[in-house]
């Protein structure tokens, strides 16, 4: 026994109902939006904030920052999203690196910057925050578009240490 197809004046003819079923599936675009964020070290450890129930990834942990409003420089958004969510004012601003990451309806795109803090922090829009060693961040639930960010700090205080390490070996001689 062999399967052989139907002639195709024998098969039924086209119908737009599969095709208008696959463009009702198809995934709408996804919301773009652009958020800077903050690497503040303070004592070796970095500033991080706890998202205020109820809001998106409410409950998760956060580096400090938000999102961009139109026409606003990455700096000129950091600065504002500090001042509003930990009263603080920043110095030594730098961009540190860009981060994308996809969530199932919003594309994100991150610029990290390394700064320092000027005042003392406090929780006027999260729920609280903490001052963390890298090594230590990953005992923290971020949303996932931080796990990357999270795992390079931690290697490269593994790594500082190792060097630090190695140097006090060689000092000592051998």
């Amino acid at each position: 026994w062999s399967a052989r197809r139907a002639p195709r004046d024998a098969r039924p003819a086209p119908s737009d109902a599969p095709a208008a079923a696959i463009r009702s599936m198809a995934r709408k675009p996804a919301k773009r939006i652009q958020v800077a964020f903050a690497l503040a070290e303070r004592g070796g450890k970095y500033l991080i904030c706890q998202r205020a129930p109820g809001t998106h990834l409410g409950g998760y942990w956060e580096f400090p920052g938000g999102k961009r409003e139109a026409g606003e420089s990455w700096e000129a958004c950091l600065r504002r999203e500090l001042r509003e969510e930990l009263g603080v004012k920043l110095r030594n601003v730098r961009p540190f690196t860009s981060l994308r990451y996809r969530y199932p309806n919003r594309f994100i795109t991150f610029q990290v910057f390394r700064c320092s803090i000027v005042g003392s922090p406090k929780a006027l829009q999260v729920k609280r925050f903490q001052w963390v060693a890298s090594s230590r961040l990953g005992r923290f639930r971020f949303p996932p578009a931080d796990r990357g960010l999270i795992e390079t700090l931690a290697c490269a205080a593994r790594n500082k240490r190792a060097i630090i390490k190695g140097s006090e070996t060689q000092k000592g001689g051998r």
